[in-house]
């Protein structure tokens, strides 16, 4: 409905180019694909979104797109895309896409933004940034279009007073960032700059059926500054990109499986050590490590576990609780399992597991022997 509301938008205003803010709402619609279907051009305009679409990758992190990218395979990237230097630095890629951004602002019919958050009360979007990209969005274009979350809803706009250093100190560890903006509508007569027509979709996408659940709804209360993907140990060593969801980390392990009902998510929520830092670092108080639990109950609890995963835990617990069982299997039987099957599923960034050639249990009986 979201994505035919926006197409509706472009054919009635000629649209052929828009340029985009940084939005994890329209990667859940997958927007740019869908602008391109149809013939409109779609560019992203933050710097990290910017790279990893000409990667053709999608963003690896909330809050740094492309924070897995060294200086080196953006400047190999630049080479290969628009014939940039093949050493050159950041200070020079960077001047390079404002430069080149700069004619796009200029030329584009229509800007998308989301929105931070949005005040009841004044009916306003708040916008938070630090590259002044979203700010020539919204300023260019003819036409603005805001997609957001209907979780995004604030009682009144005196609590940004609260709610923007809380984005900002949490995810850049800044005071405030660098650019604020407050939209409340299309430009006055006497006003210059500013969209002809503003446009705000609320979107659902999953989330009136996480608000249904009185034990998970508190995962509404995520302002995206991504603290918990931050401190997460699991994250840290697998990466967003394993996730294989819009959303990574601990809060994505969390609403995904809600959000995005075209894939099976609840397995994430199994992927996750249970250690609480993420709850200890998420400034709204989301007690993600409960969340993490209480949706390992309901997947349990509805035998959505899946085959595979049901027979490998019956035979687990047969094997474990008898030592006579678990030893039956030889060390170089174990090792060519773990080879050709469990080392595969276990991924290659990680060391492969390896039996010891004696267990723990006879290298400690023979330790009593020796002594």
């Amino acid at each position: 409905e979201v994505i035919k509301q926006v197409l509706a938008i472009a054919k009635r205003h000629n649209v052929k180019l828009v340029v985009k803010t940084k939005s994890m709402v329209s990667e859940e619609l997958e927007l740019n694909k869908v602008l391109e279907e149809n013939k409109i051009r779609s560019l992203e305009t933050d710097l990290g979104e910017f790279i990893v679409q000409t990667a053709g990758e999608r963003p690896f992190h909330i809050l740094t797109p492309a924070m897995h990218k060294s200086k080196e395979d953006v400047a190999a990237l630049f080479h290969e895309k628009f014939g940039t230097e093949a050493d050159a630095n950041p200070k020079d890629l960077t001047k390079y896409v404002r430069k080149y951004l700069r004619d796009q602002f200029v030329q584009a019919d229509m800007g998308i933004t989301g929105a931070n958050f949005l005040m009841a009360d004044s009916g306003s979007i708040a916008l938070t940034e630090n590259e002044g990209n979203g700010m020539l969005t919204m300023s260019f274009p003819k036409t603005m279009v805001v997609i957001a979350g209907f979780e995004k809803i604030i009682p009144s706009i005196s609590d940004l007073d609260l709610f923007w250093p809380l984005v900002s100190v949490m995810g850049t560890g800044q005071s405030l960032t660098a650019y604020n903006s407050i939209i409340s509508g299309p430009k006055d007569v006497d006003e210059k700059d500013g969209p002809e027509q503003v446009y705000v979709i609320l979107f659902d996408g999953g989330r009136s059926t996480l608000f249904d659940e009185e034990d998970h709804n508190a995962a509404l209360k995520c302002i995206r500054c991504g603290a918990c993907l931050n401190f997460c140990p699991v994250y840290k060593n697998i990466g967003g990109y394993s996730y294989d969801t819009v959303y990574s980390g601990p809060i994505g392990s969390v609403i995904s499986m809600y959000l995005d009902g075209s894939k099976d998510t609840g397995h994430l929520n199994f992927a996750s050590s249970l250690c609480g830092k993420c709850t200890d670092v998420c400034p709204v108080e989301i007690p993600l490590h409960k969340l993490l639990l209480l949706n390992r109950k309901k997947i349990v609890e509805k035998g959505n576990t899946g085959l595979v995963e049901k027979t490998g835990m019956k035979y687990y617990q047969k094997y474990m609780m008898k030592r006579s069982k678990l030893e039956r299997l030889g060390p170089g039987l174990k090792n060519w399992g773990m080879k050709n099957v469990a080392n595969k599923a276990w991924g290659p960034r990680r060391d492969p597991l390896v039996f010891a050639k004696d267990s723990f249990a006879k290298r400690w009986m023979k330790k009593d022997k020796d002594r």
